[in-house]
């Protein structure tokens, strides 16, 4: 937030799980990347937030 500080818009990064209409399970989560680009990352900052992917992807199994 030092480098960039309007990403505290977005952190901490937040996940959102969520029903259809359908009855199908979602989750929701801004990617990194899109963060990267959205707010003009270095990539040593991302790094800092990319650690939700795979927790996420564990979350998941």
């Amino acid at each position: 937030m030092v480098a960039e500080p309007t990403i505290a818009l977005d952190l901490p990064l937040k996940a959102l799980a969520w029903e259809a209409a359908d009855s199908k399970v979602w989750l929701s989560y801004n990617d990194p990347n899109y963060l990267k680009q959205w707010f003009s990352l270095f990539d040593e900052l991302v790094k800092n937030i990319a650690v939700i992917v795979p927790l996420i992807n564990q979350a998941l199994r």
